[in-house]
């Protein structure tokens, strides 16, 4: 009986009983003209390399055509154009004009105003029986005056107020309010401090929201690297094997293998440029550039990381970092905010004193205008409102209560989270130098498995299963550097 063979890839000939106890050994034969094979790869290589050294140049004025951004530009284009802090600002702004609003409440306040009528009768109509009454007397000396009254010139009835007009200028100083007035000031300078406070804190999450971004995109440039390193890696496979095929020294299975592994990362390389192009788009217009500008060229990120220091460089006491936060200082100042409005509200009660002059002009009366002035002064002192002020204080006093309590627990809510940040960091870079030896074993692996199936003693299959255990570590490596670098900008923010 005729003993069968079997023929494996790249001249790998194995008796099946000696297959079966895991012995295959090459033919010289087959040995030698994979050598053959292999000897031509390489003396490609410089070829290849050198090729591309004598392009680069050429094609250098096409690759910086795009508009290119580091990490720097884009957090300072951030702050110029992005509407988080644009809208901080004009917080800001608009806490600055309430204090200025309240300010002017010590000012005096000048008021003009000014009356014109016309009635369809007098408004005033006197005659001799509205001042002498309607007595038998009163008759007799009103029918004397009325018919001897004429021949004398004098006139019996008094009618005016038919029309008229007047103006006048107010001046009132406010001399005290009850307290309300330097309790506002100070309410309206608290709220500028707030506003501030605020504007930071929204300009450091925006910073990170920004560098997130960034990351985003810079991991997704990484990653297409290494996938377009992998599909040359298959391009090149694929030529050797359809070789080998054609020469007989490999299975037709071998290059299906291939192919398939290829179009997985065809289908890949599809995702992430579309991933791609949405992320760079999302940085964009996060930094408020337009990308109808750069619809052509797609931005180059210049940023990378490369050395990475460990988080002992960074480390800030939780404490210390917590007691210097915004949010620290926010707190502190709403518990203030509510102590002033407590005081507000008892102004509401107290008198109110004012002086002022008056200034007027004008004919209500006779036939000819004239001018009078006043001074006066005025206490208003409301007596009825203890009642209500007395529950509006009480209200008061409750809610200032419950931002002391929220300031406690908040403020141990941010030691915490200072806590967990720091956790955050020092796992992100243990994970990152746990990534960076697996790329190290993951390439050793790698480049062991290609002499072995250039010597052909591995499979292809072999060979593609240490590319893709190569290309998940380093993937791997590139998130745990994103990670990284994203903890620390998170620390380094709660920690300035």
């Amino acid at each position: 009986m005729k003993k069968r063979t079997l023929r494996l890839p790249f001249g790998r000939v194995c008796n099946p009983a000696a297959s079966s106890r895991g012995i295959c050994n090459p033919s010289p034969l087959h040995k030698s003209i994979y050598s053959s094979f292999f000897i031509f790869h390489s003396s490609l290589k410089p070829i290849l390399q050198s090729s591309l050294l004598i392009a680069l140049p050429l094609l250098r004025p096409f690759l910086l055509s795009a508009q290119s951004y580091s990490l720097d530009d884009c957090l300072e284009l951030a702050s110029q154009g992005s509407v988080v802090q644009q809208n901080a600002r004009l917080d800001i702004l608009a806490a600055q004009a309430q204090r200025s609003e309240a300010r002017t409440l010590w000012f005096p306040t000048l008021s003009a105003r000014a009356l014109a009528f016309q009635a369809y009768r007098p408004l005033v109509d006197i005659g001799l029986s509205d001042v002498l009454g309607h007595s038998d007397g009163a008759g007799l000396l009103r029918y004397y005056l009325e018919t001897e009254g004429r021949l004398y010139g004098i006139n019996t009835s008094y009618a005016t107020l038919l029309n008229g007009y007047t103006s006048a200028l107010t001046l009132t100083q406010p001399l005290y309010a009850g307290g309300r007035i330097a309790v506002g000031n100070r309410l309206a300078a608290l709220g500028v401090e707030a506003a501030t406070l605020k504007s930071a804190v929204a300009r450091r999450d925006d910073r990170l929201e920004v560098e997130k971004k960034y990351w985003l995109v810079v991991s997704l440039e990484d990653k297409q690297q290494v996938l377009d390193a992998g599909m040359q890696l298959l391009d090149t496979l694929m030529r050797d094997v359809r070789s080998a095929v054609d020469a007989g020294l490999a299975l037709t299975s071998d290059l299906m293998q291939v192919q398939l592994r290829r179009d997985e990362l065809v289908s890949d390389s599809l995702r992430l440029a579309s991933g791609l192009r949405l992320a760079r788009r999302d940085l964009l217009n996060t930094i408020g550039v337009a990308t109808s500008r750069t619809s052509a060229a797609q931005p180059v990120l210049t940023t990378r990381l490369t050395d990475l220091a460990s988080p002992d460089h960074y480390y800030v006491p939780e404490a210390d970092a917590a007691a210097e936060a915004g949010e620290t200082r926010l707190l502190q100042l709403q518990v203030k905010a509510k102590q002033m409005e407590r005081r507000m509200a008892l102004g509401e009660a107290l008198p109110e004193v004012g002086v002022g002059a008056t200034y007027g002009y004008g004919r209500m009366l006779g036939t000819n205008p004239r001018g009078n002035g006043l001074v006066f002064a005025s206490v208003s002192v409301p007596l009825t409102d203890w009642a209500r002020t007395t529950r509006k204080m009480r209200r008061i006093g409750y809610e200032a209560q419950q931002a002391e309590n929220q300031q406690a627990y908040l403020s141990e809510q941010l030691v915490l989270r200072v806590s967990q940040a720091w956790e955050e960091l020092t796992v992100c870079w243990q994970q990152l130098a746990v990534a960076a030896r697996s790329v190290e074993t993951a390439q050793t692996l790698f480049h062991q498995t290609e002499r072995s199936h250039a010597a052909g003693m591995a499979t292809t299959a072999e060979l593609l299963q240490a590319a893709t255990t190569l290309r998940a570590a380093q993937n791997t490596l590139t998130d745990r550097r994103i990670a990284y670098a994203e903890a620390l900008s998170r620390y380094r923010a709660l920690t300035k």
